[in-house]
């Protein structure tokens, strides 16, 4: 069989995990409006970010019992934040499938020193989570962004847990249901499933994360940018677009522009949808070849927006420098850009399936893969 080079590539060959693709409508132009050089606690700023809130709301249906913060530093600020001022009351289970997950783990044991139980799995394999003790704390991430793996389903959380569930939902928000009944802190960064800018996290809280921040006094010093209460209170402002520290208003432009586009397209069914589809066409690529896989190894815990692949063949014995190899193939091409593995992960692929990403794009893409293959198989051959 022959594998010549395709012709046509990907109108937007653009498959980073993050930051990821634009949504397909968007333009500087829609931009224009933002409010720059404006004080963003001016009313103008404030409506602004009220706006980003409330959309929020509306395209992922968080209920309405939950309060939804935009804080500094990316999902990480948001994740960090709510470790560091809610856990401490009671022990806690720290859980980790991947990278991401594993830093949680290194902040929970070594900075903040809990009294936390670990519980790992390998890269592709997700850990049991009904054999977690929900009356501890839970900190884990949803889905994988460097594994490829994701929760199936919320049926492991018990609805009468005593500990709170605190969900790093980075790559999983607006491609993926999440049981909010089931989570009690959610975070997720705008630059990932919806293409918005980086540096900006959102932090949502249930009525009993709000809880455990009234009633409990972590004994650890609190930066300024981790604090939540004031006096033992919730601070209200942060929910209402009051931000901790000063937020960018052409980033909160882009992502009111991006949940726009959310809504216009039917919202988080349709969302979901798209990212469904674009992981499905990877999924049938890899099924239909014998020297490619899926990370994952159980296909219900398969991610649809990171889908993250492995090279089978044999005749591979430098999987790390294979997989750069034809990584730099698909860029040069102008096929496949940032599809590495992360730093962290086992060698292969990485191809993000979000729902900005259009699936004409990736059924372009794959064609080169293919392509981008058996070059290098060939490179090996003539070397051998």
């Amino acid at each position: 069989m022959t594998h010549e080079q395709p012709q046509a590539t990907p109108a937007n060959p653009r498959f980073s995990s993050g930051p990821c693709a634009k949504p397909p409508t968007w333009s500087l132009d829609a931009l224009a409006n933002a409010s720059l050089g404006r004080s963003h606690r001016a009313a103008e700023g404030k409506a602004r970010l009220k706006r980003a809130i409330d959309l929020t709301r509306e395209v992922l249906q968080v209920p309405d019992t939950h309060r939804i913060g935009i804080v500094p530093a990316s999902d990480t600020g948001a994740v960090e934040m709510a470790m560091w001022t809610m856990l401490g009351e009671r022990p806690v289970e720290m859980v980790a499938w991947e990278s991401f997950g594993e830093g949680w783990v290194t902040d929970a044991v070594k900075q903040l020193r809990l009294d936390a139980r670990v519980h790992r799995a390998d890269y592709g394999r997700i850990v049991d989570m009904a054999s977690l003790d929900y009356d501890r704390d839970v900190v884990f991430t949803w889905n994988g962004t460097t594994s490829g793996v994701r929760v199936p389903s919320g049926d492991a959380i018990p609805a009468d847990r005593k500990g709170l569930t605190i969900c790093d939902a980075t790559s999983a928000a607006f491609a993926q249901e999440l049981p909010f009944d089931k989570l009690d802190v959610v975070t997720f960064s705008w630059q990932k499933v919806m293409g918005g800018e980086a540096a900006h996290g959102v932090l949502i809280l249930s009525p009993r994360a709000v809880e455990r921040l009234e009633s409990f006094t972590p004994d650890r010093p609190l930066p300024k940018i981790f604090r939540l209460t004031s006096k033992g209170k919730l601070i209200e402002g942060i929910f209402q677009g009051e931000t901790i520290n000063t937020p960018s208003m052409l980033c909160v432009e882009d992502w009111i522009v991006a949940l726009e586009w959310g809504t216009s397209i039917g919202g988080l069914p349709a969302l979901i949808a798209r990212a469904d589809a674009n992981a499905q066409a990877v999924w049938d690529f890899c099924d239909a070849r014998p020297w490619i896989a899926n990370l994952a190894e159980d296909p219900a815990t398969r991610s649809n927006t990171s889908a993250c692949l492995k090279f089978t063949d044999p005749r591979i014995t430098d999987g790390a420098g294979f997989a750069k190899a034809v990584a730099k193939r698909l860029e040069t091409a102008g096929a496949a850009l940032d599809v590495g593995a992360y730093r962290d992960a086992p060698p292969g692929l990485r191809i993000w399936c979000g729902a900005t990403v259009e699936l004409a794009d990736v059924q372009a893409m794959l064609p080169w893969l293919d392509w981008a293959f058996h070059q290098e198989i060939a490179k090996l051959a003539a070397a051998a």
